[in-house]
C-alpha cells in the first residue's frame, strides 16, 4: 500500500522548496498530486505543476460529480479563492507513494478519504518574522504585488495553525526550517523510515 507524504505549514515556511527536494530525491521515489485552485497564477508558477489553475465553473462541476476529496475556500481581498484536490485518477496508492502540500484542514479530510495509516504528516515551521520577510520578498517579485492578501494570509495562518488545531490533527513531529539542508536531512530520514 502506498503512502502520501503530506507537507503542511504556515505560508513562506519553505514547504514548496522542501517539496521540490523530496520529489527530486530518487531514493524517496515520490510522485506528485497536482491540486486545483481558482486563484490567479503567480510569477514563476506553471499550470499543471504547482496547481491546475481553474475557475468556479470547473469547481462546481467537480463538486456536483462528487469528485472532490478535499476543498478549502478563502475570502481574499481579491475575491473568493478555492483550493481543492479532485478524484481525477492521480492518486493510486496500489503502486506509488505521493507527496502533497496542504493545510491542517485538508490533511484531516485526506485522512478521512485514504485512512490515517496512508498519510505521513510533515509540519514545517519557521519564526514568524523570518516568514514575513520571505513572503514580502516573494510578493515584491510579482508584477502586481498583492500586499493586502499577503497580510490576510499571514494573520489567517495564526488561526489555521494554532496549537489546538495541530494537536487535534494528531501532528507530533515538526521540522524547523531555519537551515534548509539540516531541515531537509531530518525530513528525508523521517520520510524514508515510514515509506
Amino acid at each position: 500500500m502506498g503512502k502520501i507524504v503530506y507537507l503542511m505549514g504556515k505560508s513562506s515556511s519553505g514547504k514548496d522548496t522542501l517539496f521540490k527536494k523530496l520529489i527530486a530525491d530518487r531514493e524517496c521515489c515520490l510522485s506528485t498530486v497536482v491540486p486545483y485552485t481558482t486563484r490567479p497564477i503567480r510569477a514563476g508558477e506553471t499550470d499543471g505543476v504547482e496547481y491546475f489553475f481553474t475557475n468556479e465553473e470547473t469547481f462546481q462541476r467537480l463538486k456536483e460529480q462528487n469528485k472532490l476529496i478535499e476543498e478549502r475556500a478563502y475570502q481574499t481581498f481579491h475575491g473568493m479563492w478555492r483550493y481543492f484536490t479532485a478524484d481525477d485518477g492521480q492518486i493510486d496508492l496500489t503502486s506509488k507513494n505521493f507527496c502533497m502540500i496542504g493545510t491542517l484542514e485538508s490533511y484531516e479530510r485526506m485522512k478521512l478519504s485514504f485512512g490515517e495509516e496512508a498519510l505521513i504528516p510533515v509540519l514545517v515551521e519557521l519564526d514568524d518574522g523570518e516568514r514575513l520577510c520571505r513572503a514580502l520578498d516573494r510578493e515584491r517579485m510579482e508584477e502586481k504585488p498583492k500586499y493586502e492578501e499577503l497580510c490576510r494570509r499571514f494573520l489567517a495562518d495564526a488561526v489555521d495553525f494554532s496549537e489546538e488545531k495541530i494537536a487535534h490533527a494528531g501532528i507530533t513531529r515538526r521540522f524547523y526550517n531555519d537551515d534548509l539542508e539540516r531541515c531537509y536531512a531530518e525530513l528525508r530520514a523521517y520520510v524514508l523510515e515510514r515509506l
